[in-house]
């Protein structure tokens, strides 16, 4: 098994680098520009612009992988939201650029994509349950669903999922849960919505399902998650609940007075039971990973 990770530098690429050292599978780390992660050595990372198919075709002849689990996308939705056409070209068209390059390898490509595919008026989303993108983001990610279900020739999959959390190296973004205990634990006044609901997922566990569905030879659609739905105010005071912080600075606000560019869905949240019980995915709850964070 070679597993090829692209946006290696992000939170859930060097999670996947820290499961293929830890169980021995040998893997190329790729992302644009310089390797910013420490723990990955310089001899396992190349530098790749998925938008570049040229690029994309060499590395992916050189490495040979059996398997590529592509998590680079631009995830911000309010900055998608207002430059549509570089949000097409990193999540839609170097999707297709990856998918082709994966054929030409023979290798099975897994495509990382969000909760946002779905409307949110459900909430408790199966993998069969139909898709309804609110914003740009996430139109791009369905567009990127569809390529892979239409274009990969060998195998495929797609892992959805939900507000990936977790301690990194030189990360270009921060994520809720690290920014809340800070803001928290220094006492700052801070605005959360109490009006969308999202089950928070601790990236070392995403890591474990990405290579779950991979170990196992699964195909198709996995929904991966944290096991609990929660508000997003309600995330923030199990935080203050669990290290014993001061909530009076904690405004709570509906996020209708935020004004973003995108919309969002109300209510996400996953029903887990296809990877329960076929890749035996088992997340840990908030407070289990906070000492493994922090």
């Amino acid at each position: 098994m070679k597993i090829l990770i692209t946006g290696a530098n992000g939170l859930l690429g060097q999670k996947l680098i820290e499961y293929c050292k830890t169980n021995g599978i040998d893997y190329l780390a790729t992302s644009k520009g310089e390797n910013r992660n420490p723990d990955c050595p310089d001899a396992y990372y190349v530098s790749l612009d998925i938008t570049q198919p040229v690029e994309i075709d060499t590395v992916f002849v050189q490495f040979g992988p059996t398997h590529i689990i592509h998590t680079a996308a631009i995830t911000n939705v309010d900055y998608c939201e207002l430059n549509p056409e570089e949000c097409k070209l990193v999540n839609v068209d170097a999707t297709r650029y990856l998918i082709e390059g994966a054929n030409k390898v023979r290798a099975h490509f897994q495509f990382v994509s969000t909760d946002f595919v779905f409307d949110g008026q459900k909430g408790n989303y199966s993998e069969e349950d139909e898709v309804g993108p609110l914003s740009v983001y996430a139109t791009s990610k369905v567009d990127g669903e569809k390529l892979v279900r239409s274009l990969c020739e060998v195998s495929w999959s797609i892992v959805r999922t939900i507000i990936v959390y977790g301690k990194g190296n030189n990360l270009s973004r921060s994520n809720l849960i690290v920014w809340a205990k800070g803001a928290l634990e220094k006492g700052e006044e801070i605005s959360i919505i109490d009006d969308q609901f999202r089950a928070p997922t601790f990236a070392s566990d995403l890591a474990a399902g990405c290579m779950g569905v991979i170990e196992n030879n699964e195909n198709g659609v996995f929904h991966i998650s944290g096991p609990t739905t929660y508000s997003i105010y309600e995330i923030v005071q199990r935080i203050a609940d669990y290290y014993e912080y001061d909530m009076s600075k904690v405004n709570r606000i509906s996020s209708d007075t935020l004004n973003q560019p995108a919309k969002r869905p109300p209510r996400t949240g996953f029903d887990l039971s296809k990877a329960y019980k076929r890749i035996n995915y088992r997340p840990r709850t908030l407070e289990e990973t906070f000492d493994l964070i922090f």
